[in-house]
């Protein structure tokens, strides 16, 4: 009998080793290049981590995925509400790990390129609670050749109950020594900061240089009905964490955005594989598309027929596509008692409509929140049947899941009328764009509205640019901007807005037969391929983009003057090329003091640019016929 009882009490110990044993996992998963590692795993009485490298250096250290929930009534907290200090991860039982991969390329209507490829591999890690089998919550994890991708995932629930998540504490862990570019909200500075000691938490996409010589970015996608994530110090060193606007009910399934980690070996690498926010998000929605017609914008200060027939005189000479009018056209903005479906002012806007519609140039109108948000469902089908081209959101809340949610359904019911849209002040898109491309571009940029340095401008893009479309709000004639007019001509090369502003604090009569604004002119806003050639955030940047079998060239610098060597090897080989060269030259007899000066090139001809303080130089760069 005692052998008996001593057998059953070891197979019980075994089994209990066994099944405490199941409660550790190490999985990894690759990139499909094998270029990035990422391992997830457990030890016995700890929390979930995981890890990333780069061709073996490290990325992320150890780092904890944790997620909050606080659901009073449900099975699983009754079950640990004796046991203080439980959460709902400590508790999570690995049942399964699956593995898929994906290999495709598809071709986004419009953008920084002409076709995306969407190539990962997956691992999903499949939990249910301790306490109840009716819990469950997977992990899923995305590993690109350009970095890797987390998300907490929620499937059906047999109670049907909703979750309320109360924090997202995602970690990630940096080598000691890693600097990150910290921008305390959505319009403001950069400030190049350690992993400690921050001022406040910071927006994202936030970008690292790391002590082994690599670069990373942290972001998120996919945020359309959650909200808004921003970046903190965590309590363990070299740690930022995710922080959630405000607590979230969600009913399953459903999954929270996808945290981003970008992996570049140079800084411009970053800018050039961004297409990895419009891969987390959906297909597009939208049946009817053939009103989405990206171009070039300028705005009438005037709010006068006048004034607008003169700006779309203008813009039918200079190959602009549209003009905009800007606040107050149908009262003040700031309040609910104004009619954004009537005109407020002495304008005719049906025959403002009319003559841009017979000289080509279409029309934009600018509302501000509180009349979006009292009267979109009305105004749309009215601005369809005017005519209208796109309307330009103005002072939208961001953040909040109410504000978020709103947001894009708004957007969508602009949609189906036929509308286009740009959304300003704070927002920043996370790559739904992909789902709903009538939403052209936003915001969510320290621009010219605000007239910062040069210095700042050359952070942009390896920062604010990685988030896709940025309005910067391009200006060219007025004595209130901070650098060269050739670095306002390279603004729009390097800062890609499927819409771009131009001439933002300009008149139409401001123009005096300057011959560098054939640059604009030519100016595409959506491209085939983009390339960054060179460059460091806050230094300098050399961008190429081409459009059909044109090249367009923007050259930035920051608040130093530098001599910058182009290489031209994304030309094609054997071809001869015209190049058209647009650089700062102070004996020229403008007002801009720009030269333009004409030369033929091949594929691997260098050029050496030499570039004022604050300035830059722009390239159109065509195949000789």
């Amino acid at each position: 009998m005692r052998l008996r009882i001593k057998a059953l009490l070891l197979f019980f110990l075994f089994v209990s080793g066994i099944n405490s044993f199941a409660q550790q996992f190490n999985e990894h998963i690759v990139s499909p290049d094998k270029n990035i590692t990422c391992n997830v795993y457990r030890n016995a009485g700890a929390g979930i981590f995981y890890t990333v490298s780069y061709k073996g250096k490290p990325v992320v250290v150890a780092s904890e995925l944790n997620i909050q929930l606080d659901n009073h009534w449900s099975e699983w907290t009754l079950a640990i509400k004796n046991k203080p200090g439980k959460d709902w991860m400590q508790d999570l039982q690995l049942k399964n790990a699956v593995r898929t991969t994906k290999d495709t390329t598809w071709a986004p209507l419009y953008g920084e390129r002409k076709l995306i490829k969407d190539h990962y591999n997956n691992l999903t890690l499949q939990f249910e609670q301790k306490a109840s089998s009716n819990y469950r919550m997977n992990i899923e994890i995305r590993v690109y050749n350009e970095g890797i991708a987390l998300r907490y995932y929620f499937p059906d629930n047999p109670t049907g109950i909703y979750y309320r998540i109360t924090a997202d504490n995602t970690e990630f862990s940096f080598p000691e020594g890693t600097q990150a570019w910290f921008e305390p909200w959505a319009q403001g500075a950069f400030t190049k900061l350690p992993l400690k000691n921050w001022p406040s938490e910071s927006e994202g996409p936030l970008t690292l240089e790391l002590p082994n010589g690599l670069y990373a970015a942290v972001a998120e996608a996919q945020r359309v009905d959650f909200v808004k994530t921003r970046f903190t110090l965590a309590s363990k060193p070299n740690t930022i964490k995710t922080l959630l606007y405000e607590s979230v009910d969600k009913v399953p399934y459903f999954g929270t955005p996808w945290r981003v980690v970008m992996i570049g070996e140079q800084p411009g690498k970053l800018i050039e594989n961004n297409f990895i926010f419009q891969n987390l998000n959906d297909p597009a929605k939208l049946t009817d598309v053939s009103y989405i017609k990206p171009g070039k914008i300028v705005r009438d200060l005037t709010l006068t027929e006048k004034g607008a027939k003169e700006w779309i005189d203008f813009a039918a000479a200079h190959n602009l596509q549209y003009v905009l009018f800007d606040w107050k056209w149908y009262g003040p903005a700031f309040t609910f008692d104004s009619d954004a479906g009537k005109v407020a002012i002495d304008l005719d806007l049906p025959e403002v409509i009319r003559y841009g519609k017979e000289k080509g140039v279409g029309i934009w109108l600018y509302v501000n929140q509180q009349a979006l948000l009292k009267q979109d469902f009305e105004i749309f089908p009215i601005y369809k049947k005017w005519g209208i081209a796109g309307v330009k959101y103005g002072f939208v809340e961001v953040g909040s899941h109410r504000w978020t949610t709103w947001l894009h359904e708004s957007v969508q019911r602009a949609a189906n009328n036929g509308l286009m849209v740009n959304i300003h002040d704070e927002f920043r898109l996370t790559g739904e764009e992909r789902t709903w491309p009538n939403m052209l571009t936003v915001e969510g940029i320290r621009g010219n509205e605000e007239m910062p340095d040069a210095t700042h401008n050359v952070t942009l893009p390896f920062t604010r640019g990685l988030a896709g479309a940025g309005d910067y709000t391009i200006c060219y004639y007025t004595n209130r901007i901070k650098t060269t007019h050739t670095h306002q001509l390279a603004l729009g090369v390097v800062m890609y807005s499927p819409l771009q502003t131009l001439y933002w604090y300009d008149k139409a009569s401001d123009y005096k037969n300057e011959p560098e604004i054939e640059f604009f002119d030519k100016l595409p806003t959506v491209w085939d391929d983009t390339k960054v050639l060179q460059g460091r955030a806050g230094e300098y940047i050399v961008t190429a983009r081409k459009k059909g079998n044109d090249w367009f060239v923007g050259v930035m610098t920051n608040n130093s003057a530098r001599e910058v060597e182009i290489t031209f090897d994304f030309l094609d080989k054997g071809k001869t090329y015209s190049l058209s060269a647009y650089e700062d030259d102070d004996t020229v007899a403008t007002k801009t003091k720009v030269k333009v000066t004409r030369d033929k090139v091949k594929q691997g001809k260098k050029r050496t640019v030499k570039l004022k303080a604050s300035g830059g130089a722009a390239f159109w760069i065509s195949p000789t016929k």
